[in-house]
């Protein structure tokens, strides 16, 4: 099964400092995809308008990755931590027991971001954040490993950020006229969002800014003809 939901089809909240898009039910808007895909529970397309940002709120028993496409964003939290995470790196931030933060739009520009939010395997941990760099030429025409709580990926990748699930965010920007392919196990879904660019999946075609739940398809089969830059979160499959 591939199915596809457009851009203009996400749900959609608006405010002067803030747009965001949302590809499942967030904060009382409905979204096409409803309240989750297997452990996925939220992706939000956010646009923050400059100097002005999330103030301080909380959060509990959720892994929290922010993929910062434009611009940059400026974490603090209740721990002590305090980051700057530009455009093409990535954060991650495990609430556990309960955690305190704010997120910023310092810069004198917008910043366009993508906020994942996926339920951990065991609640109650301890809170945590950090945040890694991941370079383009890495992932030239390849799926990187961004987070994970895959041991084997981790090892395999020691820059990958941890997450508290069986799952890996991947992350690739194709080249014109480059195809990468993925392996979905049979006990796996996957959840893939066209950045920027049109891609094609094992020939449907992926609008920008669209995303695409696989169930079923391996392997998977992504191909661009202009140029585009992916992410694809392999799941696990609910029982």
């Amino acid at each position: 099964m591939i199915h596809v939901i457009p851009f203009d089809r996400l749900g959609r909240m608006q405010i002067d400092w803030l747009n965001s898009r949302f590809h499942f039910n967030f904060s009382g808007v409905a979204a096409p995809m409803g309240n989750a895909f297997g452990p996925l529970r939220v992706w939000n397309d956010d646009e923050i308008q400059p100097k002005s940002g999330f103030p301080m709120h909380g959060h509990r028993d959720m892994e929290i990755i922010t993929y910062v496409r434009r611009g940059a964003i400026t974490h603090e939290d209740s721990l002590g931590n305090r980051g700057r995470t530009p455009a093409g790196d990535v954060q991650v931030m495990s609430a556990g027991t309960g955690i305190m933060h704010s997120e910023w739009n310092a810069e004198d520009e917008l910043t366009h971001l993508f906020q994942i939010w996926v339920e951990p395997k065991q609640m109650r941990l301890k809170p945590r954040w950090e945040q890694a760099q991941f370079p383009k030429h890495d992932r030239a025409n390849r799926l990187v490993p961004l987070a994970s709580g895959e041991e084997p990926i981790r090892a395999a990748n020691p820059g990958t950020l941890l997450i508290h699930q069986d799952a890996t965010l991947y992350g690739a920007l194709l080249e014109r006229g480059a195809e990468t392919g993925f392996n979905l196990k049979s006990d796996r879904i996957a959840y893939l969002v066209a950045a920027d660019g049109k891609v094609t999946v094992n020939g449907t075609e992926i609008p920008t800014r669209a995303g695409v739940a696989l169930v079923g398809e391996d392997p998977v089969s992504i191909a661009t003809k202009d140029g585009a830059e992916i992410l694809l979160f392999d799941l696990p499959k609910p029982n």
